[in-house]
């Protein structure tokens, strides 16, 4: 299951990329929020941070206008690595040395067709494993 959210600046981008998952047989579950109605993104990306430090969802998804405020909030989450992505090459990245569980994107930044092919490489890679990797990410944790 993938959490995802989004403000209203990532509400439209967020409905797409629920769509592409449902095609791909990916079950999500929306956070919010439901509408384009001005509201506050650090809600949203703390409530699907919330599900994936929970376990409630496998990875999670939070979009805002720029993806830079949502990933802020996600990150204040303990146990979350969340992940602003700009093309698939920072998506595959943050999965493998990262282990980045959720991924953050710009609704006004970036177009659908490359939002769709950040999603599938962030949700495709798997995390390396390495023990430098894994030692880094202790560190991140403390």
């Amino acid at each position: 299951m993938i959490a995802i959210g989004s403000d209203h600046g990532g509400f439209d981008l967020k409905v797409a990329v629920m769509a592409h998952l449902k095609e791909r047989g990916l079950e999500c579950k929306d956070y919010g929020c439901y509408d384009l109605s001005s509201c506050d993104y650090p809600e949203f990306g703390r409530a699907v941070a919330e599900a994936v430090a929970a376990g409630e969802c496998e990875k999670g998804i939070v979009v805002c206008t720029t993806g830079i405020g949502i990933s802020i909030a996600a990150n204040k989450v303990s146990g979350v690595r969340c992940a602003l992505c700009t093309d698939a090459y920072l998506a595959k990245m943050t999965r493998l040395h990262n282990d980045a569980n959720v991924l953050a994107l710009g609704g006004g930044i970036t177009g659908k067709n490359l939002a769709m092919e950040i999603v599938d490489t962030f949700l495709d890679t798997e995390f390396s494993q390495g023990e430098n990797h894994i030692r880094r990410i202790g560190k991140i944790e403390g």
